[in-house]
């Protein structure tokens, strides 16, 4: 939007504001046009979880356990060492394809192995 003016609501009712940046030189305001509210539509909800999704999800998570590639993650991480986080990274991303699923799996992993150790910390 930038350059462009903006419209403001006043009192549930649209306000006429130029549409158009002034133009240098112009003498003239820009036409005014009235904006037309957004209509919220089945597509701007594509993607979001849904909570049954989400419950399904973790139950399946919690039954299945982890499989193998994520096995071998929470390895990496319990050995550590100095390139460990790169190493982790290069691994998922190998497996899942894409730089923002490798990252968000590597996170995942440590909440994961946080949790694993949170657990034995109450046991002990």
């Amino acid at each position: 939007l930038g350059r462009f003016s903006t419209r403001q609501v006043v009192e549930g009712s649209f306000e006429k504001t130029s549409a158009m940046a002034p133009i240098r030189g112009r003498t003239k305001a820009a036409f005014e046009v009235e904006k037309r509210p957004k209509v919220v539509k089945p597509k701007h909800r594509k993607g979001s979880k849904s909570a049954r999704t989400k419950i399904v999800r973790d139950v399946i998570q919690e039954v299945a356990g982890l499989s193998p590639y994520e096995k071998r993650i929470l390895d990496m991480i319990k050995t550590g060492g100095a390139s460990s986080e790169k190493r982790m990274y290069k691994y998922a991303k190998q497996r899942l394809g894409t730089h923002k699923r490798a990252l968000k799996k590597r996170e995942d992993m440590k909440d994961v192995y946080a949790q694993m150790r949170a657990r034995q910390a109450m046991e002990k």
